[in-house]
């Protein structure tokens, strides 16, 4: 049989079982955006076409383009980066791989590149399937769906959509009673794909999926070093930032993604430089164990999503973006931004004053914080009812009232804790198994709490880790290959019931992808007993640093209005009004870069030009609440010895730029800062407004940069303006 006739055979299959066909592509679907996506609308769509003659399916959406053969099996031949032209693959590999009744199997792909540094299109025209490989047997074009129900109680971020807009594709492959379907997604305006898939057991017994390997990318290195010396490790490629939604037990996406196999050493590839074969460029996407899940007949299981962002830059700061906006389409929950009072007590006194004070100065939320007392695994009615008061005095108010419980850093004894491989603890010391009967009993008054009281906000501390366990707690868990997989799903399946309520989640932990808006910002809980004037420094700092892979809404701060860990009077605010200047310093440090904080006592105010001064940098806060909710531009960090200031940047909006600049000298200062303005969109002249300023008009420099001059009072802070002119 020829190719041509192979691939008419396939196209006919694939056709009639598809619920959407794609398309035959003509230039103007498969060519570049002309523009920098970062910057620019991108005005085209995402979408699937047929091209080749048929023989090939290619997933674009102007700023990268992802390529399939479709015969003699399908099999991902091309992956580029629109924007440079690069080619991110060298070779051909499998679409994914699976373990089931201990035999892998691949699924898809071809054989037989006789060089594996590099692929040229006429080798594909000799390439055959492996004969063990699982084949192909249609595919159909779809759009995205939610992953679970966001309810959308807040509106900070008037674009935000869900599901993301953009196109998706599932590719079907099937052989002796298993179907596995893998699906991919690529958005409108970001080049961002993410990839999972489903196996279907239409056998008459169940199967065991004893591993997944969802992605395997044969990418292009970094570089290729010709040694390999012990102690100096060698380049990951650069050209795709992945991660998964399989993450836990960390505060950036390297760490909570631990327990992913990623980049791994290419056999394959033996014309690669670097002499011992070593060099780390072959992608492939599993867990560290698991998920081993026994699949019963006419079942589906559904594995983990994997979310590959391909670069098309170098710099830090394109690249930080880039992860930031990637954040803001496919978890958009995390542009909920909501001002919080942290409050430490349940008195019903001390609540409603701070709800009543937090409603007066425009704080949107009050949370009963760690050390206030809330028990939410109190299922006694009359304690409900008491808090279902609380809740109603609140909505009463329009603010929205949460709390907090802790999961984690406890022993339950009873045979009720992770019991961890030899060798091995528990990432907290100690750690409640999920699947337990403790465990299922915590998230079942959980769950009846929320739904009593309507609580609106959740602050879930010491959130599932990641921990191993090799005990058998049927019916969830069968024992250690499938204790991660199993936890895991307790607790996303918690959190995304939260989602779905409307409720604000805050964990420290790295659940974005997965319902959760907040994390910490990066910060050393004790620094906040240092002395008040150093807590100012490091608050900028750690948002500084922060920034780099958060949003300004993802990261949480702390302003400990009464004692935290300790540090006495020297380190608290109260009284306030006696700290006037510097409550105002923190209040400005964090919400002038648009970032959220713990305020974390029993009051807002204790004194009416205490009350005022909140209500007032509060209201400016809603000003300008759009530009300050957007990306930074990082400028100059914190150090104490002269202005620190970041650049807050959104081309979509008609104040483009907002330059905000401290001074954490004691006395005035006037600079001139050179401002990069690239991101703003602004290109020829700048329209600088300043505060109680005259507007003056800028021209950009070649280098996109503008020259703002600023003065800033002692310890104080001012801010710029930037739209057209």
């Amino acid at each position: 049989m020829t190719a041509m006739c192979r691939t008419s055979c396939v196209l006919l299959l694939v056709l009639g079982a598809a619920g959407g066909q794609a398309p035959v592509a003509d230039a103007s679907d498969l060519a570049p955006f002309d523009g920098d996506w970062l910057v620019e609308e991108v005005g085209r769509k995402a979408g699937v076409f047929l091209s080749d003659e048929g023989r090939s399916l290619v997933m674009t959406n102007g700023i990268v383009s992802r390529t399939w053969r479709l015969a003699p099996n399908a099999a991902c031949v091309s992956m580029r980066a629109l924007r440079t032209g690069a080619s991110l693959l060298r070779a051909v590999r499998p679409e994914a791989r699976l373990v089931l009744d201990g035999e892998p199997i691949d699924v898809g792909g071809l054989i037989g590149q006789p060089n594996h540094a590099y692929l040229l299109p006429e080798w594909l025209e000799q390439m055959k399937p492996d004969p063990g490989a699982m084949p192909f047997v249609g595919y159909e074009v779809l759009k995205p769906r939610e992953r679970f129900l966001w309810k959308r109680v807040r509106h900070h971020a008037p674009d935000a959509a869900w599901p993301p807009r953009g196109i998706a594709l599932r590719l079907d492959f099937a052989r002796d009673g298993v179907k596995v379907s893998v699906f991919y997604e690529l958005y409108d305006g970001v080049p961002v794909f993410s990839k999972w898939l489903t196996v279907t057991n239409a056998r008459e017994r169940g199967i065991e999926i004893d591993r997944v390997t969802t992605e395997i990318l044969a990418v292009v290195e970094h570089s290729n070093p010709v040694e390999h010396r012990a102690g100096v490790p060698l380049p990951k490629p650069t050209s795709l930032h992945v991660e998964t939604d399989y993450a836990m037990g960390g505060f950036n996406h390297e760490h909570a993604n631990r327990w992913m196999n990623f980049w791994r050493t290419d056999p394959q590839y033996g014309t690669q430089v670097n002499y011992a074969r070593q060099m780390p460029c072959l992608l492939e996407v599993s867990p560290m164990r698991g998920p081993d899940v026994i699949l019963p007949p006419g079942e589906t299981f559904t594995s983990f999503r994997t979310f590959e962002l391909v670069r098309d830059g170098g710099d830090r700061e394109r690249r930080s973006l880039a992860v930031r906006r990637m954040y803001r389409t496919v978890a958009p929950w995390v542009t909920e931004n909501p001002l919080i009072l942290h409050v430490v007590s349940t008195r019903e006194d001390v609540v409603k004053r701070a709800i009543d004070q937090a409603a007066e100065c425009g704080f949107e939320m009050v949370s009963l914080s760690f050390g206030s007392g809330l028990n939410m695994e109190n299922v006694d009615e009359a304690y409900l009812d008491r808090i279902k008061g609380l809740v109603d005095h609140a909505n009463a108010r329009g603010v929205h009232l949460g709390g907090y419980s802790l999961l984690s850093s406890r022993r339950i004894g009873g045979g009720n804790d992770v019991v961890s491989p030899d060798g091995e603890k528990p990432a907290h010391g100690s750690c409640p198994a999920l699947t337990s009967p403790w465990g299922q009993e915590y998230f079942k008054k959980l769950r009846a709490f929320f739904e009593r009281t309507g609580f609106l906000q959740f602050t879930h501390d010491g959130s599932y880790p990641g921990d191993f366990d090799v005990t058998a707690r049927p019916p969830l868990q069968r024992g250690l290959e499938d204790s991660q997989w199993a936890q895991w799903n307790v607790i996303c399946d918690f959190y995304r019931w939260l989602r779905g309520r409307g409720v604000y989640l805050r964990v420290p932990d790295y659940y974005y992808l997965q319902g959760s808006s907040e994390c910490g910002m990066g910060y050393r809980e004790v620094n906040w007993s240092l002395p008040r004037a150093q807590q100012v420094v490091h608050t900028r700092q750690n948002i500084f640093d922060g920034t780099w892979s958060k949003t300004p809404s993802m990261g949480w701060m702390f302003v400990p209005l009464t004692q935290y860990h300790g540090g006495g009077a020297a380190a608290t605010i109260e009284p306030l009004d006696k700290h006037l200047e510097h409550y105002r310093r923190m209040i400005d440090s964090n919400l002038g870069l648009g970032v959220q904080a713990v305020y974390r006592g029993h009051r807002l105010y204790d004194t009416s030009r205490v009350r005022d001064m909140v209500k007032e940098r509060v209201g400016w806060f809603k000003e300008h609440r759009h530009i300050l909710e957007s990306d930074v531009v990082h400028g100059r960090r914190a150090d104490g010895q002269d202005v620190d200031w970041m650049l807050h940047v959104n081309p979509r909006l008609a104040v483009k730029g907002m330059l905000v600049v401290y001074n954490p000298l004691e006395r005035q200062v006037t600079r001139e800062l050179r401002v990069n303005v690239y991101y703003t969109g602004l290109r020829d002249r700048v329209r600088a407004t300043p505060e109680n300023g005259q507007a003056r008009e800028l021209v950009v420099s070649r280098d996109f940069s503008v020259r703002v001059s600023v003065t800033v009072p002692a310890g104080g802070m001012t801010w710029v303006k930037l739209s057209g002119s």
